[in-house]
């Protein structure tokens, strides 16, 4: 799981170092260059939110336990993604200033203002986006904190259904030794008279041998 996970880490640092150079070269190349240029990194930032979304699933597959690690590794993550895409937007403004500015034979004046007003609006959007991953990380907190308490639940009711099973199996050996004992008990009786009976024999000829030769005695005198 971790080395699937290192795997996307390694591509995804690849990528993005490959967009942060190609972003700082827009602004160096012919207008057909950056054209190409753009297109291309909007490509390679769709590979890299992939990349993100491939990260995060694996990250909910670590057990909580292990999860922490990861957790703040995927949050630094998503913030340089946004930081690029802030980079590329701004990048792609004044890429579109500067072809409207060839086609329309502006002096630029007006285009400043304009620049002024999409970076602006640039900004409002960036701290929208920006309380929107801090709500999702929120969201994402409170399921795994959810997802441990139902871990833990669990646990529990197998320790008592544990304790249940050999409370019952206490119950049903001590009534076996009850039933064990109650008929030893009764048979113990039964048992003295018959353990008597066997010597009643053996005790009548020695009183007979001893009356017998006590009636002898009194007539030889």
């Amino acid at each position: 799981m971790s080395s699937d996970f290192e795997g996307y880490e390694q591509d995804f640092a690849v990528l993005t170092a490959e967009i942060t150079s190609k972003i700082g070269r827009v602004p160096k190349l012919s207008p057909d260059e950056k054209k190409q240029m753009v297109a291309n990194v909007e490509k390679q930032l769709e590979e890299a939110k992939e990349l993100l979304e491939q990260m995060d699933l694996e990250v909910r597959e670590i057990p909580p336990q292990s999860r922490g690690m990861y957790t703040s590794r995927m949050r630094s993550y998503k913030q340089e993604m946004g930081k690029l895409e802030t980079d590329f937007k701004r990048s792609r403004i004044a890429y579109s200033d500067e072809v409207r500015n060839e086609l329309l034979g502006d002096d630029g004046n007006s285009s400043e203002n304009q620049r002024a007003h999409l970076l602006d609006n640039t900004e409002r959007l960036e701290r929208s986006s920006r309380r929107l991953e801090a709500g999702y990380q929120i969201a994402v907190e409170t399921e795994q904190i959810g997802q441990e308490m139902l871990e833990n639940l669990s646990h529990d009711r197998e320790k008592i259904q544990r304790a249940r099973e050999r409370l019952r199996e206490t119950d049903a050996n001590l009534g076996k030794s009850s039933r064990i004992l109650t008929g030893m008990l009764r048979r113990t009786p039964q048992t003295i008279i018959c353990k008597e009976m066997k010597y009643l024999p053996i005790l009548c000829l020695n009183t007979f041998a001893s009356n017998l030769e006590r009636a002898n005695h009194k007539q030889i005198l």
